[in-house]
């Protein structure tokens, strides 16, 4: 594991894009606070973004280094939840403007997968986990259904969990500043 960690990590810091399993499915990776990486991914999904980004930290200090506000629920919620749940919070700090959605606003999971976790960690910074297909083409429920043209367009795919099905969108869940509570996705 440490040798895929410190392969991305490499290939993050120089603006390039990864291909690795998260917690929820296999995922397009770079830098959050880079907008050319983000731009790259874009291009190679043939899709806007901004929308339906999602953005992983490793724990939740660093969420509270990227998230102006991050509310007491969102805490609740992150530790009441029985699978994945990626929280769009109102006020985000130093991502990338073409992760953010119309309305300013960042979609960020706190990455339960321990690769994950060790990866964000040691990059120490947010990384954009855009799931590993074209856009209008199905989400690929397992490695080998990942499109010819998204291996061949990422700089480094990592060598673990290829095997795993993975394909288990997260709940995705709004709070707003003024407390309410949205579900955008069960």
């Amino acid at each position: 594991m440490t040798k895929e960690i410190n392969e991305s990590v490499e290939i993050l810091h120089k603006g390039g894009l990864i291909l690795y399993p998260t917690d929820t499915f296999w995922a397009i990776g770079c830098d959050a606070t880079n907008e050319l990486a983000v731009k790259k991914i874009q291009d190679l999904k043939q899709e806007n973004l901004s929308e339906t980004t999602i953005c992983l930290v490793a724990n939740d200090a660093m969420l509270e280094r990227y998230v102006a506000t991050v509310p007491d629920l969102a805490f609740d919620i992150m530790d009441l939840a029985t699978k994945a749940t990626t929280i769009v919070y109102d006020i985000p700090k130093g991502f990338a403007k073409n992760v953010l959605g119309t309305d300013g606003s960042v979609a960020v999971r706190v990455a339960n997968d321990k690769f994950c976790s060790y990866l964000i960690g040691r990059f120490k910074k947010p990384i954009v986990a855009a799931a590993a297909n074209i856009a209008g083409t199905p989400l690929p429920k397992n490695f080998e259904e990942i499109d010819g043209a998204i291996l061949a367009g990422v700089d480094y795919v990592v060598n673990l969990y290829q095997d795993k099905e993975i394909a288990n969108p997260s709940s995705i869940i709004k709070l707003g500043n003024d407390g309410t509570v949205k579900i955008i996705r069960h």
